[in-house]
């Protein structure tokens, strides 16, 4: 018994000579880890005589701890030393033989934003995705080319990304997501005074605020509806000129393109210089559509080219009394089956009918693009048939409940009758 304890004994400190040396192992790495994020936390908050005297500064020199941290190069750990040379972890911080390089000249900003832009592989590591195109794309733009000749008024890449608080491009408070874009570019664009130099109208972004586009992006929240870089480009930034307006709208709109460039008017408008699109739907304050621009009436667009007496002011009248007889004969059939499916009849299949005959008064105002009536009439005739149709369905269903309501009536006054007579014929037989 002595010698089996005493084994016992022996197996168990054994085993808690395993359970410490377990612990104090897993306890050793836990203390390394810790002091490695300790110290890597250290080397990523490394002091920086660059934030501790611009933070202290006014104006355009302020740049605060909390700003820098939110910049997106900060994050993925590029230092001031960056762009501005330098050792921002010591005093000699503007030592220009660490290669400070101070103030960044305007006309150079481009070119030291591409030494990192530009570099495929060095971009890679950070986002495999990103372009590297941009400068090369800049120097064919407007604002590059002017900046070429010697033009430092012209935007660069700091006027629109920022300079010390560059946030990535998808977040919502950058000045060049989707939603701050047409803001961005008023900033220059805008501005009367500085935009008078050019030659340039200063009207756009208030003209582009009241269009459908804006209306989508901003109160509809698509983040694929146009802003200024969908049609003007972003870094290859360049006004359209009259042949490329098509190009640019059919991105989007491409049926609507397909149909113009197979109409009369593309011939007419190209022999007269008139950009297609923009004629009829303006440029950047581009309106709703809706078929109070086509006809002969005061917000008619036809009657800017087309007076009366000509075959195509007949034309485009005779359209528009069509569309408003069909969008009158669709809300005619909508009506009568509403009526019936409130009378608790089943009308379901006739109304989804009548969603054809909407999509065919769509298609006949696409089709209007092809700016031949008989394609038009061909899309109308079709949307009035389905809806002469389902008005005949749901006249059908309400004559059915009418029906349904004189049987049930008949037989309320049948059973009436019934009961009225039993109940004489009841008194009558406890007289006798």
């Amino acid at each position: 018994m002595t010698l089996d304890r005493l084994n016992h004994s022996v197996s168990f400190f054994q085993r808690a000579s395993l359970w410490a040396r377990t612990i104090l192992g897993a306890a050793l790495i836990i203390w390394i880890a810790l002091f490695l994020l300790v110290l890597t936390s250290h080397a990523a908050d490394a002091p920086s005589t660059c934030i501790d005297c611009h933070s202290a500064l006014d104006g355009k020199l302020k740049v605060t701890s909390e700003k820098y941290a939110q910049d997106i190069h900060s994050q993925k750990g590029i230092t001031c030393a960056g762009c501005h040379g330098g050792d921002p972890s010591s005093m000699e911080a503007m030592d220009k033989k660490k290669g400070f390089r101070g103030h960044i000249d305007r006309k150079a900003i481009p070119g030291l934003c591409a030494t990192c832009h530009a570099d495929g592989a060095y971009m890679r590591q950070y986002n495999p995705s990103l372009r590297t195109d941009q400068l090369a794309q800049y120097n064919t733009s407007v604002h590059g080319k002017r900046l070429a000749r010697g033009d430092t008024n012209v935007a660069v890449c700091i006027d629109c990304h920022g300079v010390h608080g560059i946030r990535a491009v998808k977040d919502t408070r950058s000045s060049v997501h989707p939603l701050k874009v047409a803001e961005t570019c008023s900033r220059c664009h805008a501005d009367r005074d500085y935009m008078k130099s050019y030659a340039i109208k200063n009207d756009q972004f208030a003209g582009y605020s009241a269009s459908v586009h804006h209306d989508a992006l901003t109160v509809r929240g698509d983040l694929s509806a146009p802003t200024c870089t969908t049609c003007h480009g972003n870094h290859g930034a360049a006004p359209p000129g009259v042949a490329a307006v098509e190009n640019v709208c059919s991105t989007c709109h491409v049926f609507q393109a397909q149909l113009f460039d197979n109409s009369p008017h593309k011939a007419a408008f190209t022999a007269a210089g008139m950009p297609g699109c923009v004629t009829c739907h303006s440029n950047h304050r581009i309106s709703h559509p809706d078929d109070s621009m086509v006809g002969t009436g005061p917000q008619s667009v036809c009657t800017s080219c087309h007076t009366s007496g000509d075959a195509g002011f007949a034309a485009a009248d005779s359209i528009r009394q069509k569309f408003g007889a069909l969008q009158k004969s669709i809300g005619e059939s909508e009506a009568v089956l509403t009526r019936a499916e409130r009378s608790g009849m089943e009308v379901s299949q006739p109304q989804l009918e009548l969603n054809e005959a909407r999509d065919r008064l769509t298609k006949a105002r696409v089709t209007l693009h092809s700016f031949q009536p008989v394609k038009v009439d061909e899309d109308i005739k079709a949307g009035e048939q389905i809806a002469q149709k389902t008005h005949e369905a749901g006249n059908k269903a309400l004559r059915e409940r009418d029906y349904r309501r004189m049987g049930l009536g008949i037989s309320l006054v049948t059973i009436l009758a019934m009961l009225v007579g039993l109940t004489l014929y009841i008194r009558d037989f406890e007289k006798r």
